[in-house]
């Protein structure tokens, strides 16, 4: 009896090219005494957002916007993070700041 098939027999072998230095296609590798980049300051502000929205402690974020939840969080006296009022006030109308993690999803 012969040895026992796998169902990988069925496909034929493909080996990947790898470039330079082991990086695979469509990997950059940061340039010789180039610093990599930080987040800009709109992508930190939105991380810090987002904390906020799952940290639940200051009590659940569906159904009302940001700033809501903090005001309800100071006046309930969970100390929200004063960093985070400062950041929804320095953007009003921009629903990616104004808006909960999941204000896309249904209720």
């Amino acid at each position: 009896m012969g040895r026992k098939r796998l169902i990988t027999d069925s496909y034929p072998v493909v080996k990947r090219r790898e470039g330079p230095a082991g990086h695979c296609k469509g990997e950059l590798a940061p340039k010789l005494g180039e610093e990599p980049q930080s987040p800009n300051k709109d992508e930190a502000e939105l991380e810090l957002l987002r904390q906020f929205d799952l940290d639940w402690q200051y009590g659940p974020c569906t159904g009302i916007t940001r700033l809501q939840r903090w005001h309800r969080a100071e006046q309930m006296g969970l100390e929200p993070p004063p960093e985070v009022h400062q950041v929804l006030k320095t953007h009003p109308g921009d629903p990616r700041f104004q808006c909960s993690l999941w204000h896309l999803y249904p209720l």
